[in-house]
């Protein structure tokens, strides 16, 4: 079975999972008690690029293609994929599966999936991004599909691994509405959805037809804990066996915990700021809030000052408690796609402020920096630290930290001018990222599906287009460094570092550290 990338991820993680003495509060019965801090948007797979609805969506839906732990591609609902020819790719699906409802599993379905992701109503983050390489499938019987694409597209599978299949009888126009409510929410990944109320949890049954290897739970109850302190007091407590995005200020005590276990590795999650590029920008104005002629952020000497201005290493350490890496780009070191000449911007004030003062800015200016308050580890925490920075050079900042709902809604709208923002990269390499944050926006291409900012650069653009179209590994990797390099050069955006992934369960669990942060209960285990 060919492998569009021979080294699309490296990353291993920190510590295995421990083999611990009995399930003691880890279960009750059959069933894991499990909370999130993030809470999904939909139980729509297809809504929301966003690592926590995938994540929910991975246990009722299923894919073509599936991502191991470290981000490798691996058979899924289809046993095989090959190469027919430069434009022609064949899927040969599995036979034997059948959805939650008994209904067998067929090309038709993969067709109906296809057809329906570009057309989910006021999507905030199309998958779009990772069907728009099939220019047209074609059914050579019901367990094969060949797949033409506009030239060689060596990255199709695994596109196709961020993509959940659906069952073609849910019929057409199915709002998100009707895969919150369960009506449509019919997949067949390895739990079936008893429930669900949204913002606060989902009820999950264990799907005795699925295909793959059983999970080790009857019932799941998926639980959103948002609140950092009540995540963690209720995994201390017993009430909740099994959490994610340990909170770093309690990362040294948890470890002395007797009852409590840690999973950690790093992650291919990066956290950034998105400047507006637009001539005129909501929140900016000039050092007393007097309007401006002209958006600062257009300026490439300004952008490269605000970056500059941030301390990494500090935001790392103290901020993130040691639980993130300094970046100036997309991927971690070790990965495919990272490049080993781009370290993360060297923290720089005194030139920080020359270059305002050269783009016409010697007094500073004022902006508000948005952020989330519930989505990424001290998101809220690390908006304050970067714009007490950018106070240091004169660069009057107001941090507005909101819930993700909120957050999300007003980024979708593009109603910010600086904003901080965070990619999971759970392809394992930098395709998704390059053409869904930086792309130049073209909804019929599927690309800049979340370019909130207005950036765009033709030579960026036909790089990306270059690397997605070469079959080789080597050089497609080089060419996804170079549209790297030029947007660094362009401070297209702000990379800030890459946070680790850390899970905390009770003694008597063991569990599987994902590099791409997805919390999934077949990944926990009871210890033997």
């Amino acid at each position: 079975m060919p492998h569009p990338g021979r080294r699309l991820i490296l990353l291993s993680a920190l510590s295995a999972p421990a083999l611990l003495r009995g399930p003691q509060a880890a279960a009750q019965g059959t069933t894991l008690e499990l909370a999130v801090g993030a809470p999904p948007t939909s139980m729509d797979p297809h809504f929301h690029t966003l690592t926590p609805n995938m994540a929910l969506g991975q246990h009722v839906f299923d894919n073509l293609v599936h991502r191991d732990a470290e981000a490798r591609l691996r058979p899924g609902l289809a046993e095989a994929w090959r190469l027919v020819d430069d434009s022609t790719w064949e899927f040969r699906l599995r036979r034997g599966v059948t959805f939650h409802n008994g209904e067998p599993f067929t090309a038709e379905d993969v067709l109906y999936t296809l057809d329906r992701v570009p057309r989910v109503a006021n999507s905030p983050g199309s998958f779009s991004v990772f069907t728009k390489g099939i220019v047209s499938p074609e059914v050579v019987d019901p367990h094969t599909l060949r797949f033409k694409t506009n030239g060689v597209y060596p990255l199709l599978p695994a596109d196709l691994s961020q993509v959940a299949i659906l069952w073609h009888g849910i019929g057409g126009n199915n709002l998100t509405s009707d895969f919150n409510s369960g009506r449509a929410a019919i997949g067949t990944g390895p739990f079936r959805l008893a429930a669900y109320r949204h913002g606060e949890r989902a009820e999950l049954e264990r799907n005795p037809r699925y295909w793959g290897e059983a999970p080790a739970w009857d019932k799941v109850n998926y639980r959103v804990i948002a609140n950092d302190g009540g995540r963690v007091a209720a995994l201390r407590a017993g009430d909740i066996a099994f959490i994610d995005a340990v909170p770093t200020n309690d990362i040294a005590r948890l470890r002395t915990e007797p009852r409590v276990v840690l999973s950690e590795t790093v992650s291919l999650r990066s956290i950034y700021l998105r400047p507006d590029f637009r001539a005129e920008s909501p929140y900016v104005s000039g050092p007393n809030g007097e309007a401006l002629a002209r958006n600062p952020l257009t300026d490439q000497r300004v952008r490269e000052a605000l970056s500059i201005a941030i301390n990494r290493a500090a935001i790392c350490e103290r901020t993130m408690s040691g639980a993130a890496l300094p970046i100036g780009q997309f991927m971690p070191p070790g990965t495919y796609g990272h490049v080993p000449d781009l370290p993360p911007p060297a923290f720089d004030p005194e030139r920080a402020r020359r270059l305002l003062a050269e783009a016409g800015f010697p007094q500073g200016f004022s902006i508000t920096l948005h952020a989330s308050n519930d989505r990424y580890v001290n998101d809220a925490q690390v908006a304050q630290s970067v714009g007490q920075m950018w106070q240091r050079i004169g660069v009057r900042t107001r941090v507005e930290a909101i819930p993700y709902a909120a957050f999300s809604q007003r980024t979708a709208r593009s109603d910010t001018s600086m904003a901080l923002g965070g990619w999971a990269n759970s392809s394992g390499e930098p395709s998704g990222g390059l053409r869904g944050l930086l792309g130049t926006r073209d909804v019929a291409r599927g690309w800049g599906t979340v370019n909130r900012t207005g950036y765009s650069n033709p030579v960026f653009d036909q790089t990306v287009a270059r690397a997605l179209n070469t079959a080789d590994d080597e050089a497609r990797e080089g060419l996804m460094q170079e549209a790297t390099r030029i947007a660094v050069r362009d401070v297209g955006w702000i990379p800030l570092h890459i946070q680790k992934n850390i899970w905390g369960m009770r003694q008597g669990l063991t569990h599987t550290p994902r590099a791409d942060e997805m919390t999934l209960a077949h990944d926990v285990r009871p210890g033997r």
